[in-house]
């Protein structure tokens, strides 16, 4: 089976409660399952965070009953954008898109579903721009989304005990 043959379902802020627990449980798959990860461990705070957000929005990738993926995010505060920083010159466009989050899980990755799910997230959408962040350690992660029309902007950890990010931007729709 392919990506092609997934169901793309949308969601917001309003199904939070009905998604939630598929979220966590695809993310800790496709970290590796164990439970006492601190990335596992911290995850169901940062779909609190997200999902508390007016215009929170999540795209879910089913095979059948069996959720496979998914991506999400929320606009930018306006003139709040803090990618802004990482540039000498900011672009004219200002309406941010920020992807937050992208799991597939493990025997459906290198089959096109992570693009299925950036492009069924990202497609559409009303910004001008997508601003998200990939561990500097995972350079073939950061090179995935450069194909996709991100380019690196910068470096931030965002929490004194996260790793370090690269900041990557990309003009929508994505190309």
């Amino acid at each position: 089976m392919s990506a092609a043959d997934l169901d793309v379902r949308h969601y917001a802020r309003e199904d939070l409660p009905r998604i939630r627990q598929t979220v966590i449980d695809v993310h800790a798959e496709a970290r590796g399952g164990d439970p006492d990860d601190e990335v596992t461990r911290k995850f169901p705070w940062f779909v609190d965070h997200w999902g508390g957000h007016p215009d929170y929005s999540c795209v879910i990738a089913y095979d059948g009953d069996e959720a496979v993926g998914f991506a999400y995010g929320a606009p930018s505060t306006p003139r709040r954008e803090w990618w802004r920083d990482c540039l000498d010159r900011a672009p004219a466009k200002s309406r941010t898109y920020s992807y937050s989050e992208l799991a597939v899980s493990t025997k459906w990755r290198k089959k096109g579903v992570a693009e299925l799910l950036t492009h069924a997230l990202l497609d559409g959408r009303d910004e001008d721009l997508a601003v998200l962040l990939v561990d500097v350690g995972h350079p073939r992660v950061r090179a995935l989304y450069e194909s996709w029309g991100f380019r690196r902007i910068g470096e931030r950890r965002p929490f004194p005990d996260s790793p370090l990010y690269a900041v990557m931007l990309a003009e929508l729709p994505l190309g």
